[in-house]
């Protein structure tokens, strides 16, 4: 392949979400008492944060609604009474807190540190444009990438083709020398697609019948 750029997603692909988050909630749920074990509130929680993150790519909410919606919704399934003022408060300090934990993936910056010898590394993100930068220095991986484009920069969400275009244009690539690499079939994979981009599908559970799929970083160094 005459690949010379690499486009990743972040969270879910480079930067442990799942992990991080937990570590966040953690934190406030001691601040604020919240007498939920986290794992409990995880498990509910985690299915309508993306509910909301779909809704959101789709233009069917706003941000502050994402944001509000995915804990009302939780605590409330969970029965666990709690006030407006204090989901504003979570929220807020959830955004705040969460770039402070910065687990990756295993092998990323040895598989980055590989890949950026041979091409130019770049972010495309739906994240919100005040915490991925955030994340990035933060978890020591920042160097690494040329450009990072949030969907917040362009006005558009992955899998919408502006945010792709505009990529491709800020970065100076083109759509059949470039590789998008991302955990999430549909914003990521499909979007590069309809892009006239290459993909590589980063997934653990969800086998990809047409396209080609890693279920671990390290793999990039069989295929890049």
């Amino acid at each position: 392949m005459d690949i010379k750029h690499l486009f990743f997603d972040l969270d879910h692909t480079l930067w442990d979400f799942d992990k991080n988050s937990k570590l966040t909630f953690n934190q406030i749920f001691k601040e604020q008492n919240i007498t939920i074990p986290v794992g409990d509130f995880l498990k509910v929680y985690m299915p309508l944060n993306f509910k909301f993150w779909k809704l959101y790519r789709e233009d069917k909410i706003e941000k502050s609604a994402l944001r509000y919606y995915r804990l009302k919704e939780t605590f409330d399934n969970l029965n666990y009474e709690v006030s407006d003022d204090l989901i504003n408060q979570i929220s807020k300090d959830y955004i705040e807190y969460l770039p402070n934990f910065n687990h990756l993936f295993d092998n990323t910056k040895e598989v980055l540190e590989y890949l950026e010898k041979k091409y130019d590394l770049h972010i495309i993100t739906n994240g919100f444009e005040e915490v991925q930068k955030l994340k990035l220095k933060k978890s020591g991986i920042s160097n690494f990438f040329k450009q990072v484009i949030t969907s917040e920069c362009v006005g558009a969400k992955k899998p919408n083709s502006k945010v792709f275009k505009f990529a491709l244009e800020k970065a100076g690539a083109k759509a059949k020398e470039s590789v998008m690499i991302g955990d999430n079939y549909e914003a990521d994979i499909i979007g590069a697609l309809n892009s006239e981009m290459k993909v590589i599908h980063f997934s653990e559970e969800i086998k990809s019948k047409d396209v080609q799929q890693i279920t671990s970083l390290i793999e990039l160094k069989k295929y890049l």
